[in-house]
């Protein structure tokens, strides 16, 4: 955290937006999304109409309608797959649709259909948002940069022109260009969308620069040191979307019980039909056996088994603030066995505030009228440390007295004339230049402060030192509850990855009860300690709120972003979001997973044993297809109903206990 306390003038450049420019695909902009509502649409108008009675011309092809608009596409791409020798799941319920349909369970088999192309629109969706948040986030790097020539002349050329060597100007207020280092000039640089840390980092001759970073009050002359393809935010980019192809491939484990339970239905299907047939059996009768055992043996109570918990408990979280987006995350959640947390905006509140107010003895001030002098003196700038001092004297209902020759100075702080006096607001560092009794006692109050990882700030008034005061980032008061219950659901210690210093990492990492702390990270960094345990056997759940963030979330087991602060890209990519950052549901979601994993296995139990005596019926004697039915529909309705137990309130406050690693 920077000890120098620079501050912007009234007037600059204005600045680009501080967080990723949002884009977002519109739902029915995807023609999954247009394909599944209609056949949504068809089957809610058809299936009233066969409840009442209406003759089957009036809702047969409205059904029909519905297989198609539905159908097609998982169809299609099944076809697609069976070409390169591949089994595609989704064929296989439509196949399962159309054999309802041909022995007249017309209803069931639109619904598998309604089911399956809605599943498929959400995925489309889902992967069209983080695609935007991808290209959301190159468009933080700015399009054009000034080269400067040997000769000081200026020439404004696209930032993809240039090269390692070329020397930049960046004025007040504009973005960093290219990823280099600082030549000459002073300022403050945002780096938040990098690195993560909370303020503005002091820039000077000899400091790294990153693209798409933002400028303070000061210029830079910045040498380029990569081509914009290899600029940090370009690599954050090619890491999401890297990760995020590797994720695509895992299935979930119901997912691959489905499939293969599938491929045996098909065979044994064809074999109930295929050998009476051998031995000189009824064609009619051979398939309608075929069709009662494709009735009972298909997959609708093992579809049902699985989604109503997972589904169940995803509607659950989002009532408490936490957002799931599928059931394939839900499922992952409840896998994980190490945790990894950021600090700012996910530990911490991500928003400095003031602390401290030191008055000194024989200043004649007491805390208010020191905190109203400085926020006086910086009411005018635009600063975060500025904005953190004038809030803070607006929340004890303190007087802001009007200011004067109010001036700025990059690398140093302000001053301003209030009633009278000259107001200097300053880092201690730059202030503290004479050895006198006052101004010892601020530098050890000062140093105090900075070595509990909190910034200081040295109040003058006409030119002698009045006060100090202490800002910081508030850690959250859920953050070490949350340590440790995470611990004791995972039997160890979350890690802490952080862009910000090792001194400020450690203080916190001590306070909320971790021990593995690596501080000063950057984007590839953070990814390079997951992968770190991921190779290591550990399934990682990554929590974070940042651009920073991103590469580490996608590149996880499972990743949860911070929703109220969170950048686009980390909301997009992450596998949940806390909405209202109640930081203690991160460890309630993980065990709500868990119970819901135990809920689809019990599902699964119950679907097998129906199944299995409804096929052992059908085959060793004359099952009737109305018993078949009934017992196919009574144990989808058994699981489906099971799996609903996880809407009540009471299965997130049993989840919300104290964890004892149960899985």
């Amino acid at each position: 955290m920077p000890s120098a306390l620079i501050q912007r003038p009234e007037r600059v450049i204005p600045a680009a937006p501080s967080v990723v420019p949002r884009r977002h695909t519109r739902v029915f902009a995807l023609a999954e999304a247009r394909w599944a509502a209609a056949a949504l649409v068809l089957f809610l108008i058809a299936l009233p109409l066969q409840l009442t009675g209406a003759p089957a011309w009036a809702w047969g092809p409205l059904y029909a309608a519905a297989y198609v608009t539905g159908g097609w596409e998982p169809a299609w791409a099944g076809l697609m797959a069976l070409r390169e020798k591949t089994l595609d799941v989704d064929l296989l319920m439509i196949v399962a649709a159309i054999g309802a349909a041909s022995i007249g369970q017309v209803m069931d088999g639109g619904l598998l259909i309604v089911i399956f192309a809605t599943s498929g629109a959400l995925e489309a969706l889902a992967t069209a948002r983080t695609q935007d948040a991808v290209r959301g986030l190159l468009d933080l790097a700015p399009t054009t940069a000034t080269r400067l020539a040997d000769d000081g002349s200026e020439d404004t050329v696209a930032t993809e022109d240039l090269s390692v060597g070329n020397i930049i100007l960046i004025r007040p207020g504009e973005r960093v260009g290219a990823d280099g280092r600082v030549l000459e000039g002073a300022s403050e640089v945002d780096q938040a969308t990098i690195t993560g840390e909370p303020l503005p980092v002091a820039k000077e001759a000899g400091d790294e620069v990153f693209a798409g970073t933002l400028n303070g009050t000061g210029a830079l002359r910045v040498k380029v040191e990569r081509d914009a393809c290899d600029s940090v935010i370009a690599r954050i980019v090619a890491m999401v979307e890297e990760a995020s192809e590797t994720k695509a491939t895992t299935q979930l484990f119901i997912e691959k019980v489905e499939q293969r339970y599938s491929l045996g239905m098909v065979f044994a299907t064809l074999a109930v039909f295929l050998v009476p047939l051998g031995f000189g059996g009824d064609l009619t009768g051979s398939l309608l056996r075929a069709m009662t055992f494709m009735i009972v043996a298909s997959p609708c109570a093992v579809v049902l088994a699985t989604m109503p918990p997972l589904l169940s408990a995803i509607a659950n979280a989002g009532r408490h603030g936490v957002l799931v987006k599928s059931a394939v995350v839900m499922e992952r959640l409840g896998q994980i066995d190490a945790v990894a947390l950021d600090k700012t905006g996910t530990l911490t509140e991500g928003t400095p505030r003031v602390t401290d107010v030191r008055p000194l003895a024989g200043s004649g001030l007491d805390e208010h009228a020191l905190l109203a002098l400085a926020a006086a003196a910086e009411h005018p700038s635009e600063h975060p440390l500025a904005r953190a001092v004038v809030e803070a004297a607006r929340a004890r209902g303190l007087v802001i007295p009007a200011v004067r020759d109010f001036t700025s100075t990059p690398g140093t702080g302000v001053t301003a004339t209030v009633d009278g006096h000259t107001i200097a607001v300053r880092a201690p560092a730059r202030l503290l230049n004479h050895v006198d009794t006052t101004s010892a006692k601020a530098a050890a109050i000062a140093e105090s402060m900075e070595g509990e990882g909190r910034t200081a700030v040295l109040v003058q008034r006409d030119g002698i030192p009045a006060g100090v005061l202490g800002i910081a980032d508030r850690l959250r008061p859920d953050a070490a509850t949350t340590v440790a219950a995470l611990a004791a659901l995972t039997g160890s210690a979350p890690m802490l990855l952080t862009g910000d210093n090792p001194r400020a990492a450690a203080l916190l990492a001590d306070e909320v009860g971790i021990s593995d702390v690596r501080a000063g990270l950057l984007p590839q960094d953070k990814v390079t300690a997951v992968q770190e345990q991921e190779k290591a056997g550990r399934r990682v759940l990554v929590v974070g709120d940042g651009v920073n963030d991103a590469p580490a979330l996608a590149a996880a087991h499972t990743g949860i972003a911070m929703g109220r602060a969170g950048s686009d890209l980390a909301l997009e990519t992450a596998d949940a979001v806390i909405v209202r950052d109640e930081l203690t549901t991160v460890p309630t979601v993980v065990s709500l997973s868990r119970a819901a994993r135990r809920m689809v296995v019990q599902n699964l139990v119950i679907a097998a044993v129906f199944i299995s005596a409804l096929v052992i019926w059908d085959l060793a004697g004359h099952l009737p297809l109305p018993i078949g039915v009934l017992g196919h529909e009574g144990s989808t309705v058994i699981v489906g109903l099971n799996g609903l137990r996880l809407l009540r309130d009471a299965a997130w406050k049993r989840a919300a206990a104290p964890k004892r690693g149960n899985r």
